[in-house]
């Protein structure tokens, strides 16, 4: 049997008004909608294990759930990568700490998050048939470093003052990129080089070097890495940065009690094989914050390194290199 106009009419009317009252009854909830906030986030280099949580957040989706869309930019190191963000073409950077001294030098930026401790990243390797085996013997040697002033020439100069010979106990030699530092190496132009943890594991399996120290054992208050965010974006999108850093320490998480999916992941963004990953992983996983908060005594060693790799004049006051206003309530 069909149903008149009339009925009908009364019949929408009376679910409205059914509606209605429920709703002003809070029987029903209508929750409200979000158009998700674009970020984009850069990486001082593409494939570092210690970038991998924002492919992680990315794919698991935790950064949309707090409401924000990700743009994900790779650079060739942190000068090009704050170059970026003062040019505006960058909001979120995923950087050294040492980079922290650009804020200084007047970068419009400001760090947001501690993102690692310890340099559990970088290691020493040397020729695996070389007659050095132990740091005691790289006195007087040629260790290559990615940069003049960078964190890897800091942590050699760290290294030769710890041993009591001064800063320039050991012959510092910036090369550039992994590649021509793995070639000098292999044809004995230097003793050493400094190298992430993954490459480092894959010389020491190919038989073609053997890791002599590992630098978090050696500085043990660090920040290696954190989180920047221009003066721009935390001026015009708070809520999206509280939200990309909820995203960030949901996924550091979820890394830490996903080993398997997340070394899987890892693989295909640091183009390393399953095995090498997992390694990876074991080593560096303990690194991670787990809520961004900036530990004091890692601000000074950081202050004091920018002298001593003479990027300052004097140490800064570390109170104007960072904030806390944007990480997740505890």
């Amino acid at each position: 049997m069909e149903m008149t106009s009339v009925s009908a009419n009364r019949f929408v009317i009376t679910r409205r008004a059914i509606f209605a009252v429920a709703l002003a009854a809070g029987l029903i909830q209508i929750s409200p909608t979000y158009s998700d906030e674009l970020l984009r986030v850069g990486k001082a280099v593409p494939e570092a294990f210690s970038f991998v949580p924002l492919d992680i957040g990315v794919r698991k989706g935790f950064f949309r759930k707090y409401g924000v869309e990700i743009e994900s930019l790779s650079f060739a190191g942190d000068a090009r990568m704050q170059q970026a963000m003062a040019s505006d073409s960058l909001d979120v950077a995923l950087g050294s700490g040492p980079a922290m001294a650009f804020i200084i030098k007047g970068s419009p930026v400001k760090a947001i998050a501690a993102l690692a401790g310890p340099p559990l990243l970088l290691t020493l390797v040397v020729r695996a048939d070389d007659s050095v085996n132990s740091v005691a013997d790289l006195k007087g040697r040629r260790v290559s470093v990615s940069t003049v002033g960078s964190l890897t020439q800091w942590l050699v100069s760290e290294l030769s003052r710890q041993q009591g010979w001064g800063p320039d106990g050991i012959e510092i030699t910036p090369m550039g990129a992994t590649a021509p530092q793995i070639a000098a190496l292999k044809r004995k132009e230097i003793d050493g080089m400094v190298t992430d943890i993954a490459t480092a594991l894959i010389l020491e399996q190919n038989g073609e070097g053997k890791i002599l120290t590992r630098f978090g054992q050696l500085v043990k208050d660090f920040h290696i890495h954190v989180i920047f965010a221009t003066e721009k974006v935390i001026a015009a999108k708070p809520d999206a940065l509280r939200g990309f850093l909820k995203g960030w320490f949901e996924t550091v998480a979820f890394m830490r009690s996903n080993r398997a999916e997340t070394i899987e992941i890892a693989s295909q963004v640091m183009q390393k094989s399953a095995a090498i990953s997992g390694r990876t992983y074991d080593e560096l996983m303990p690194m991670f914050s787990a809520d961004g908060r900036f530990n004091p005594k890692a601000l000074a060693t950081l202050a004091k390194s920018y002298v001593e790799l003479k990027v300052l004049p004097e140490e800064p006051d570390p109170s104007k290199l960072f904030t806390e206003a944007f990480l997740p309530a505890n």
